[in-house]
């Protein structure tokens, strides 16, 4: 006899960047098998903010008759008619509210805030988030509870490298301010020309004339990248770069690791259970992430020691691992 019925609320809507859709579709696909013990019905339809989430949701919650409810992202309804657990990665637009729209703030303080005091337990991706979380919205620490995220079991799997014309660093993710690509930009192009070194980045070409030159070497934008292209890249890099000033847990540092490619990052942005196995810089310093940038790209050594540190790292953390964790949250309040 199972022991009791889980509403997933998955929906998908173009709010939540790609590592949070990741977050819900593999934890949603993993939690029938690795947590058996309990029936599951999809909430997958529905925008957020308006009609769809305030009424629809709700009134679609009540009839299923759930004993749990997970929103999966901080996109909850006012009302909520069952007992709720509810997902928040990271606090990053109430730390930089300058970057983000005006109206961003006050939601996280009003709705988010309200949504995570009514919450049974909050769930969060590392131990950094936690006192975000009681100081910027009041959580109580007693009801957060840390679930890393994981990596498919396909980035540990031996593909073909990407076979570049040069060496190249890789950058996945957007490229909103906080991601500070600025500072890797002014350290890529003060590296030696003597050191041929291309700069891979995913996204399209919305620098203008903010990209940046350097003798040896070019930038190279991807554009969107599939999983299979994805890990060509990471196997081929000398190094995955992430130069983010604040990241929730940050997937791509994993996805790396898993697929033998050495992080250098921003020791603001690294996950807290894998910073032993990344090599890190002060936020928005330039020079040091040039000498990173260049130890890593000219003692071989030295990168096959961090290469092996972060797979062995990486192998902690799978999604069957995240999924049977977050079931472990629902057991505390069911029973």
């Amino acid at each position: 006899m199972n022991s009791g019925l889980v509403g997933l609320d998955v929906r998908l809507t173009r709010q939540l960047s790609v590592g949070m859709k990741t977050y819900a579709r593999e934890v949603a696909a993993r939690l029938p098998r690795v947590a058996p013990e309990y029936d599951y019905v999809a909430f997958a339809h529905g925008a957020n903010f308006g009609w769809d989430e305030q009424v629809r949701l709700p009134v679609a919650i009540r009839r299923a008759r759930v004993d749990l409810v997970h929103f999966l992202a901080l996109y909850v309804p006012v009302f909520v008619p069952a007992r709720f657990v509810v997902t928040i990665h990271d606090l990053i637009h109430l730390h930089f509210p300058e970057q983000f729209k005006a109206k961003v703030g006050p939601y996280y303080q009003t709705v988010v805030r309200y949504a995570c005091a009514r919450a049974a337990r909050v769930i969060t991706d590392d131990e950094r988030t936690v006192e975000d979380l009681v100081n910027f919205l009041g959580v109580r620490r007693a009801k957060i509870r840390v679930v890393p995220l994981g990596v498919d079991e396909e980035f540990f799997q031996t593909k073909a490298a990407h076979v570049a014309q040069r060496p190249y660093l890789l950058y996945v993710g957007n490229h909103r301010r906080h991601k500070d690509l600025a500072t890797l930009f002014t350290a890529w192009s003060a590296m030696a020309s003597a050191t041929p070194l291309d700069l891979y980045l995913t996204g399209v070409d919305d620098f203008g004339d903010a990209l940046p030159r350097r003798d040896g070497g070019e930038v190279v934008m991807l554009g969107d990248v599939p999983n299979d292209r994805l890990i060509a890249y990471y196997a081929g890099a000398r190094a995955l770069v992430q130069p983010s000033l604040r990241e929730g847990f940050g997937l791509p540092v994993l996805e790396a690791m898993a697929a033998g490619c050495p992080v250098i990052a921003c020791d603001a942005s690294v996950p807290s259970v894998v910073r032993d196995a990344a090599f890190t810089f002060p936020a928005a310093d330039p020079r040091a992430l040039q000498a990173r940038l260049e130890e890593t790209t000219a003692d071989e050594g030295r990168r096959e020691e961090w290469v092996n540190a972060g797979q062995e790292a990486a192998r902690r953390f799978t999604w069957d691992h995240c999924a049977r964790a977050t079931a472990d949250v629902y057991r505390e309040v069911l029973e």
